[in-house]
């Protein structure tokens, strides 16, 4: 079967794309922010069976053909997957424990609103540069600083830029980092000289996040005022017991993903000491959540079983507070999961009838000085992030495909390495439908859109790399023995 199939034309890939484009534009203005809810993930689903019905009708290809690359392409992203749902339980173990609650009231006590924004960007580049991992940096301190900036009064769209764009700077600069090692990989250049290249677009890219976030604190109209502030701290060290103990749980969970522990056991072990911390230290907590009679261990098996799978919520007489002491567990994870799964069936059947290729080599064919090459580069790797929906693959394709053009241009590896973590890593984070976008959107419970126009560092990290391979800034060519090599 194989022999009869026709290679597709750039026409064939671009019908499916631009009928994604098209639906997600009209969905989203029908739907707003429930699109998650159902709507994108059949938008998505539509995009498919349209480029399916090319696949088949027109280039050859067989449904048990396609099936494969499906099963393939979501078979990559079922590690994200499992991640999610143990975000989901931790989030849960950490509200009942009062781990978050405890971060917001001691936070509160520490951080003015001049200072929020650039201080939680800082924060949560800190942590990820320590674990190495974005998602497990906005999962924990990331919903805490949400807390911290509402209760403060800014508005979940700024907040959720700050604290993704400082999660992604250190998930960059990690050498603990997955994405991080998978570039260099890719491009053929080792990590720390990576790191050190990637060092001169980022570091610019975060400076001047910093200071638009000092600028955007220093002018902002909030609406948390010293009394408000005061009130909300006062309503949550009534309602748990806080105390410092509560943060061995963090610490715990953070040294386990220094230590190259893997982020599967490492949440699980957080949401489960999560569970014990909540029996030891807020039995009325428990009480409340279970709201049934029995003895402690019955309460307390069913109250932290139920933050583990299910929306748990806590009652006070400040809406406020209440806003923030709200989690869904893992059963909260299931819609953003769904979107994943659909979202992979749409990469699934472009890789494998090869529609994404064309596509790719359509504009590697119109590369010609070293600037344009970045810049297709970048702009391949953002393409990646919208079609496939994976920042791996974003990552892994077009690092595949412009190795050799770099090579050939006497381009060191490190050129192409660092554009592709400027481009596809930072990226992913901003398209609704992509596994980091729904991911964060989800655990963080802001909408991709309205986080998206915030993410200064991760817009602006594209555009830089395109900068510097334009004007020539720091690009290492090959040495004279390389290229014959």
């Amino acid at each position: 079967m194989k022999g009869q199939l026709k290679a597709p034309r750039i026409i064939d890939a671009l019908i499916p794309i631009l009928f994604l484009i098209v639906l997600l534009i009209i969905n989203i203005r029908v739907f707003g922010t429930d699109s998650l809810s159902g709507s994108n993930q059949m938008v998505l689903i539509f995009s498919a069976i349209v480029a399916a019905s090319i696949a088949i009708f027109r280039l050859g290809f067989t449904w048990e053909e396609l099936q494969v690359g499906i099963i393939k392409s979501i078979s990559s992203a079922m590690s994200s997957i499992l991640i999610l749902f143990l975000i989901g339980a931790l989030a849960g173990t950490w509200l009942l424990s009062g781990i978050v609650p405890a971060m917001i009231y001691y936070g509160l006590q520490v951080l003015s609103p001049e200072i929020f924004l650039f201080a939680a960007c800082i924060i949560c580049s800190v942590v990820s540069v320590a674990t190495g991992s974005s998602w497990t940096t906005v999962a924990t301190v990331g919903v805490a600083l949400l807390g911290i900036g509402k209760a403060l009064g800014f508005e979940e769209g700024i907040i959720g830029g700050a604290i993704i764009s400082g999660a992604y700077f250190g998930d960059k600069m990690s050498p603990l980092s997955d994405t991080t090692n998978l570039a260099p990989a890719m491009a053929g250049t080792d990590l720390f000289t990576h790191i050190r290249y990637m060092a001169k677009t980022t570091v610019p890219s975060m400076i001047i996040t910093l200071l638009l976030f000092i600028v955007i604190g220093l002018n902002y109209e909030t609406a948390g005022s010293v009394d408000s502030v005061k009130a909300i701290s006062d309503v949550i060290s009534a309602k748990f017991n806080v105390t410092g103990w509560l943060f061995v749980v963090p610490v715990v969970v953070i040294v386990m993903i220094v230590k190259k522990v893997a982020a599967v056991p490492a949440l699980l072990s957080g949401a489960i000491l999560g569970g014990i911390f909540a029996l030891i230290f807020q039995p009325d907590i428990i009480a409340l959540i279970a709201n049934d009679s029995g003895s402690y261990a019955y309460l307390g098996f069913k109250a932290v079983m139920m933050s583990l799978y299910g929306e748990i919520s806590i009652l006070t007489d400040n809406d406020v507070v209440n806003d923030l002491l709200v989690t869904r567990g893992m059963g909260g994870m299931l819609n953003t999961i769904w979107l994943i799964i659909c979202a992979m069936v749409l990469g699934g059947i472009m890789e494998e009838s090869g529609m994404l290729r064309v596509l790719a080599e359509a504009v590697i064919r119109k590369v010609h000085s070293i600037g344009s090459l970045i810049a297709s580069t970048a702009a391949t790797c953002v393409f990646f992030n919208v079609t496939t929906s994976d920042q791996y693959l974003a990552i892994l394709v077009p690092g595949r495909m412009y190795a050799d053009v770099y090579r050939k241009r006497g381009l060191a590896p490190e050129n192409l390495s660092r554009t592709l973590e400027d481009s596809a890593t930072v990226t992913s984070v901003l398209v609704p439908w992509n596994t980091c976008g729904a991911t964060q959107a989800s655990v963080l419970g802001v909408a991709t859109l309205a986080y998206a126009p915030y993410c200064f560092f991760n817009i602006i990290s594209p555009f830089m790399t395109i900068l510097y391979g334009y004007l020539k800034i720091g690009i290492h060519y090959r040495e004279p023995e390389e290229e014959l090599a």
